[in-house]
């Protein structure tokens, strides 16, 4: 039976798919892109302070490994050979800033987390040496507005505010990189020979990176006042970058490394000019193929590197509309307001009333990224009244990542002159089909979705099994095998459409304006009233002059 099996399945790629709230690793037949067996273990998020966002560096590699090995366990339960896994991709959370000692292989401080809002002081401070406090000056070279966002400065944050940092940069231990340099580097031998390098999509998302030369850029590291000798080697998404050196997988080739937007791009073989998918995870992320050459967006969006499969192949760019908010509200409404036990169940409760009843939630938690690039922004709901529940709420939370979605998709149609037909959608959240209809009825247009959601592993091990010198997976289009999809047609009028999401658009003005920059605190973290001048002030000459009165009353 076994060897039975091993013939019929052929070569084998591994993908390490290390996310936001989760780590996996998923093992797939090269020749027929099936799905063979996964694991997965979920990380810990931690929010030290208001606006914070962090994750232990050690757990997520325990993670990477702990998901390696019962992979692996599973397929010899299914008497698959482990030894036809032939090579392995990484794909990983974008921006989350890692910093660690060469020497020790030990992280100097928690993984600071993309949507982790704490360097708004930062941004702040280096837009005043900018003429007209420009956020997009940069833009023509790095694609991207200076923004908490980017991993230049968390490490600029990390640098003013760590002092076991600046002393291992000083003294030349120091290693950034984002997720995929540090499980790269550790995986590869880490303090021993560890292999430290990153490729061009994790790069062009650091606003050290010169997109159109495809190298770091002396003037931004400089501008930023970060050691380029800290940097990571800048290599194609898919090549042998080293060889694993422990575990069940020992000598096996890592060759597939890709940002996990541009993953699912790849997992969702989106190679034409035009072709675009959204993935809905913690947040959510449309991204647009425009080909050979950067198209800077006029509409808030992004540009970025989509990918690079092959030392010798030319770069693809693509436009993007971040979105910072889209499972983690579902998340919020299970952890924070304890109104769902599970995220499952907002789904259930939404299909139960099937409407917000006018409740609208922008869930601007981390100000608000594409197409405002507004820090200031924080989360509404909106719309209340006594008949207003949770069934609601939890409706008016799906409906907001459709409407975010939706405000992307308006600029991205402006940027490329030619209107989506389709969108391709996968992620975590596509399992909800309340939610893919609702995404179907506010943009009027069908969403289409893969039977095989894992679209970002897919396309770490295409990159993976692609690569030179291993050769297991043909990226030839008339070579991939046909993907079943799941279509979702539009189902309401577009004048209701419109309707709905005009109100979602009134929403979102309330929710900008309401934070500029770090609260000052009394020392516990708590607003002190004399934080405000003006206010103290008030209060201070308010008491003197009841003081003053009672003591000329107490004179007469």
């Amino acid at each position: 039976m076994a060897a039975s099996n091993r013939l019929v399945l052929g070569p084998l790629v591994g993908a390490i798919d290390q996310g936001t709230s989760s780590t996996r690793f998923l093992v797939f037949n090269a020749k027929t892109a099936e799905l063979l067996s996964h694991h997965q273990v979920e990380i810990k998020q931690k929010f030290p302070k208001e606006g914070w966002v962090e994750q232990d560096p050690k757990e997520i590699l325990q993670s990477v490994y702990e998901c390696v090995e019962k992979t692996c366990e599973k397929l010899n339960q299914l008497t698959i050979d482990i030894t036809n896994i032939k090579a392995i991709g990484v794909s990983n959370q974008r921006e989350t800033t890692v910093v660690w000692d060469r020497t020790t292989g030990e992280p100097l401080y928690n993984a600071i987390v993309w949507l982790d809002l704490r360097t708004q002081s930062t941004v702040e401070r280096l837009l005043k040496r900018i003429p007209g406090k420009n956020k997009n000056i940069f833009k023509s070279r790095t694609g991207l507005p200076i923004s908490t966002y980017f991993s230049a400065v968390k490490m600029r944050w990390l640098l003013d505010n760590v002092e076991e940092i600046r002393q291992a940069v000083a003294e030349g231990r120091a290693m950034f990189g984002t997720v995929d340099s540090w499980i790269i580097w550790s995986l590869t031998g880490g303090k021993n020979g560890g292999v430290h390098c990153t490729d061009v999509t994790n790069a062009s998302r650091t606003m050290l990176f010169n997109i159109y030369t495809l190298e770091w850029d002396a003037e931004l590291c400089q501008f930023f006042d970060i050691p380029m000798d800290l940097l990571p080697k800048v290599r194609s998404s898919s090549e042998i970058y080293g060889l694993m050196k422990s575990g069940a997988l020992t000598g096996v080739p890592i060759s597939g490394c890709l940002g996990d937007q541009s993953a699912a791009l790849v997992g969702q073989m989106c190679f034409q000019d035009g072709q675009a998918k959204n993935t809905y995870g913690t947040g959510c992320f449309l991204l647009c193929n425009t080909g050979s050459k950067p198209v800077m967006s006029e509409h808030g969006l992004l540009t970025t590197v989509g990918y690079k499969l092959g030392r010798d192949q030319p770069a693809c760019y693509a436009l993007e509309g971040s979105v910072a908010i889209a499972g983690a509200v579902v998340r919020w409404l299970r952890d924070n307001l304890g109104i769902v036990k599970s995220t499952e169940e907002v789904e259930k409760l939404a299909a139960e009333v099937g409407t917000s009843y006018g409740c609208y939630f922008v869930p601007a938690f981390s100000g608000l990224y594409a197409p405002y690039w507004e820090p200031s922004a924080r989360g509404i709901i909106c719309g209340l009244t006594q008949f207003t529940n949770r069934n609601h709420i939890a409706f008016a939370a799906l409906e907001a990542v459709c409407f975010q979605t939706r405000e992307i998709l308006d600029a991205m149609n402006k940027d490329c002159g030619i209107p989506l037909s389709q969108l391709q959608v996968d992620g975590g959240m596509t399992n909800n089909k309340i939610l893919m209809q609702l995404q179907a009825d506010i943009l009027c247009i069908p969403v289409v979705k893969p039977s095989m959601p894992e679209t970002t592993a897919l396309g770490a091990a295409m990159a993976a099994g692609a690569a030179e010198g291993v050769g297991v997976w043909s990226l030839n289009p008339g070579d991939m095998t046909a993907v079943t999809c799941e279509r979702f047609e539009p189902q309401i009028n577009p004048e209701e459409s419109e309707f709905r999401y005009a109100r979602w658009k009134k929403a979102v003005m309330k929710s900008m304006g309401w934070e500029t920059s770090e609260p000052s605190s009394n020392g516990n973290g708590d607003w002190s009233i004399f934080s405000s001048l003006p206010l103290g002030l008030y209060i201070v000459s308010s008491m003197v002059m009841l003081i003053s009165a009672k003591y000329i009353a107490g004179g007469k």
